[in-house]
Parts: C-alpha cells; structure tokens; sequence
C-alpha cells in the first residue's frame, strides 16, 4: 500500500514538473533556454526556486561551487542525481549552469 502511495505522489510530481510551461515568459515569448531546460529536468527536485530539496537535492542558492564544478556536477550527476552528459548537449548544460547560478539572486 505505501509502495503504491508513494509511486502515486512521485508520478504526480513528475507531471506537475513536466506541465509543460514555466509560466514566467512574457505572453507570445519563450522562456531563455537555460530556464526551459532547469524546468524540464531540475525542477522536480530542486524546485522552482532552487530550494526545494525532494530526494535530497542540494538548494541551488546557496551553492558554493565554481562554474567549472557546477557544469562536472551536470554531466556526471552526483549521488541521486543521475548524469545529463547524454540528454543535453555541452551548450545545454552550460545554459543551465547559467540559469541555476542566477537563482535566488534579484531578477
């Protein structure tokens, strides 16, 4: 029972991350490409804001790592984090770097 309640809130979660828009971009305009990507992969577990911590996620905002680290820490994953080096592209990985280094820094 508790196996089925869990795989039910987690499915539920995965499509509330994947719905799709992120909700902040201007009417007719698309988001920057590094927030489309933070919402299609990172946002279930660290949350809108980079705070959010389910499955153990870091908070993004209080993240100490250098640019370099942060980018490694993307394509190799770390602990429950699973690696993007084979979904996104360098280029990707860069444009999330960027994204998750702005967060909880006044926009």
């Amino acid at each position: 029972m508790k196996a089925a309640i869990g795989f039910t809130l987690g499915l539920a979660l995965l499509v509330i991350a994947c719905a799709g828009s992120t909700g902040d971009a201007p009417e007719g305009k698309t988001a920057p490409r590094g927030e489309q990507l933070y919402a299609m992969h990172c946002i279930l577990c660290h949350g809108k804001d980079g705070k959010l911590g389910f499955n153990g996620a870091k908070d993004l905002t209080a993240s100490t790592l250098t640019r370099e680290q942060m980018r490694q820490q993307v394509a190799e994953g770390k602990g429950k984090m699973m690696p993007y080096k084979n979904v996104l592209t360098p280029k990707e990985i860069e444009a999330v770097v960027d994204y998750t280094r702005g967060l909880g820094k006044a926009r």
